[in-house]
Parts: structure tokens; C-alpha cells; sequence
């Protein structure tokens, strides 16, 4: 089995991440997987980042990188990205909302994939935990995105990824620009442009019971721009939406 490695972003999650990395030992454990989680933390002011440093002492697979300040996630899969050493890169919410149980289903997908997208909209796949409202407003943004990847996968919004090494080794990431969460949109983007093999597998996404979202404003905005810019582009062969 190849090495994985799990990036996960974290500011202010003291109270999940304790949770989340039991869960994911116990997946590790049960099919012997051999991987790293890098902990991305941008100092956060919960004391996450130290609380991290002591569950180090706890799971030899741990690691963790700190930063100066709240640099945005995208920035911070790109730091796990750089300093990962497995073959097959995971990135996952750090609030609980992507459950580790579906590891394996991602590395069964990778037999013939380069990236391997956990879906919330093909069969099987669902929302736990939000309102008609945030469903909807969800819903049209992934359209959206959609249209700006021209199609090939059904959710491109879904930050629950595995990709091969191969995927950021030919994907140009000091020229990543987004740095919230518009960065899955982009990344998937340059992964159409290349033609890399995508996959999706059905996840139950559940949402957050601790802490709070650090979707904003900001986010939102840069993530429309973003599809617009993309969606003007002539890049990608178009495939079925």
C-alpha cells in the first residue's frame, strides 16, 4: 500500500481535532494504512496549535506546521502539499464534517484515478445538518463551478480530496492564487485543464457541531470572480456536466 498523507488546516478547532485524530488512528489501524496527518495551524488563538503539539506525543503519525498568522486555507494546503512526503495526498476538513471512515473507499478509487473527489452529489453521497436555504445556495455554487471546470465531475466545491503525487508535481502551485476557499475550485480547474483521471466517491458530509465556519464574506466574493475568470477561459476540453 502506498504512504498517504492527511493535510488539515486548522484555526481555532481545539475541540475537534482531538476527535478527528482518534478517528482517524482507529483507520490507520484497522487497514493498515501507513500514512502522515500534517496539522496546518495559523496560530490560532484557541490553542490549537499547542494542543496539537502534545497529541504528537500520542500519534507517531502526527506532525505539525505552524504559522504566523491566518493566512487562509488555501495557502495552508498548499504549505502541507510542499512538505508532504506520501504518494497520495488527502486533504480534509479539520471541524469533523469529512469522516475519516471513508479513507479506504478513496484509496480503492486511486486504482484508476489521479484525483479522487469525495461527492456530496452523486448516489450516496448527502448533507447532514443544514437547512433548505444553505442547501440551495451550496447547490448553485457547485453548478456554477461547474460550468467554469466545464463539467467532469459533480462536485467541485467538496474539499474531502486525495490526489496523486503526480497531480501537484505537474500543477504549477506557485501560481495557486486563491487562498480561501475558492482554492478547490482553482486546483480543480488546473487538474481538468491537464486531464488528469478524476473520480468521485459518495461521502455523507455532516455539518460542524463545535466551533464556528470560517466561510466569510471575502470568500464568497473571491470564489464568484473566480468562477467568472475561469469559465471566460478556453482551456479545458468540455465534458459531460
Amino acid at each position: 500500500m502506498e504512504k498517504i498523507s492527511v493535510i488539515i488546516p486548522t484555526y481555532n478547532e481545539r475541540e475537534n481535532l482531538p476527535k478527528l485524530l482518534k478517528k482517524i488512528g482507529k483507520v490507520f489501524e484497522k487497514n493498515k494504512i501507513i500514512g502522515e496527518v500534517m496539522v496546518v495551524d495559523d496560530n490560532s488563538p484557541d490553542g490549537t496549535g499547542e494542543l496539537a503539539e502534545k497529541l504528537k506525543e500520542k500519534y507517531d503519525f502526527l506532525k505539525v506546521i505552524h504559522r504566523r498568522e491566518k493566512l487562509g486555507l488555501g495557502s495552508a494546503y498548499l504549505d502541507g502539499f510542499k512538505k508532504s512526503s506520501g504518494e497520495l495526498i488527502f486533504t480534509m476538513d479539520s471541524d469533523l464534517s469529512h469522516d475519516p471512515r471513508y479513507l479506504p473507499q478513496f484509496l480503492d478509487a486511486t486504482e484508476d484515478a489521479d484525483l479522487v473527489v469525495g461527492s456530496r452529489y452523486i448516489p450516496g453521497g448527502e448533507i447532514v445538518g443544514w437547512g433548505a436555504y444553505r442547501k440551495l445556495v451550496s447547490k448553485i455554487a457547485n453548478f456554477l463551478a461547474r460550468l467554469s471546470v466545464r463539467g467532469g465531475v459533480k462536485d467541485v466545491t467538496s474539499g474531502y480530496r486525495c490526489y496523486r503525487r503526480k497531480v501537484l508535481q505537474e500543477i504549477p502551485l506557485d501560481k495557486i492564487q486563491s487562498s480561501g476557499y475558492a482554492f478547490q475550485l482553482e486546483m480543480m480547474y488546473e487538474a481538468r485543464k491537464r486531464d488528469f483521471r478524476i473520480k468521485s466517491v459518495p461521502i455523507s458530509f455532516v455539518d460542524r457541531r463545535q466551533g464556528k465556519s470560517k466561510l466569510g464574506v471575502f470568500d464568497i466574493l473571491n470564489f464568484l470572480k473566480l468562477t467568472i475568470k475561469l469559465g471566460l477561459k478556453d482551456e479545458v476540453t468540455p465534458r459531460k456536466i
